[in-house]
């Protein structure tokens, strides 16, 4: 049965509890931090040796796509009723809006050390403690908005930059692509400091914490964050319809992403499927 994915300010009360309910119970059975772990493990950079899976790259839409089905189906496994919402951050754009709020995330973290107070995911309530973290914080941390050097979350204009491009992805296939659609969702731009971070990547920074780096997962924004860039990739498709993942062949061993990245029918690790299979997903889930 096709269920639906919701905007995240629609949802009910009780769609909200049964939502952080799930989430809790994960991670009391220690299912959700191997979502942490396994996140870590795929977040491979241009400049590191090995097969770039989950950023970087053209398979950064349908591994995440994946992820997310896998985390749905693990809270699905707890209560059936529950999917995972989308957060339009064009939309719902404040500190104090949803997701931020006392029932769902949870809000900002404190200035002092950015630890996150409010919430069912705060660590004074005892069931969010981090166990897998690129540092020795075993707190949920945020910093929405950069109090220091504030930036403004992505805008409907900078995704209808990244929708309007025909193309899916372009060589050289990685963090400096110019031109194709997954890059320009993807948000890694020229350049460096705020400019350079664009859509995907921007939210990250705006939230802050934890969600900057690849134990980004500790955060359960990070879910919402990526049913709405999967929910871009659908109304790509919709607007261009001849188009397809790229590339269809992997690259020559005399091309330097030889071995480095994933062509359309390949495997995406550490899943059974590939790109290609993951391209429709009507038949499992829509976007309400």
């Amino acid at each position: 049965m096709v269920y639906t994915r919701k905007d995240v300010s629609t949802l009910t009360r009780a769609e909200r509890q049964r939502f952080v309910r799930a989430l809790l119970e994960l991670k009391r059975r220690g299912e959700y931090d191997e979502f942490v772990r396994l996140h870590i493990e795929y977040f491979v950079p241009d400049g590191e040796d090995g097969l770039r899976a989950a950023h970087m790259t053209p398979s950064f839409l349908p591994w995440h796509r994946q992820f997310l089905l896998e985390l749905e189906r693990a809270l699905q496994r707890v209560d059936p009723s529950v999917t995972v919402p989308y957060w339009d951050w064009t939309k719902d754009r404040r500190a104090t809006s949803v997701p931020w709020t006392a029932d769902l995330l949870g809000g900002n973290g404190r200035s002092s050390d950015h630890q996150v107070t409010t919430g069912p995911f705060a660590y004074k309530e005892g069931n969010w403690t981090l166990r897998y973290n690129v540092t020795d914080t075993r707190f949920l941390t945020r910093d929405l908005g950069r109090r220091r050097a504030p930036i403004q979350l992505p805008t409907k204009s900078d995704l209808e930059w990244a929708l309007k491009d025909p193309v899916y992805d372009t060589a050289p296939w990685d963090s400096t692509s110019s031109k194709g659609f997954r890059n320009k969702l993807e948000g890694w731009g020229p350049g460096r400091g705020s400019t350079s971070w664009r859509n995907h990547n921007r939210v990250h920074r705006w939230v802050g914490g934890v969600m900057v780096g690849g134990a980004s997962v500790n955060d359960p924004v990070f879910w919402l964050l990526h049913a709405f860039v999967d929910l871009q990739w659908s109304r790509w498709q919709r607007r261009h319809r001849n188009t397809r993942y790229l590339p269809a062949e992997p690259p020559g061993e005399s091309n330097p992403q030889h071995a480095r990245i994933i062509a359309r029918h390949q495997k995406l690790p550490p899943w059974n499927v590939t790109p290609d299979q993951l391209e429709d997903h009507s038949h499992i889930y829509r976007y309400g």
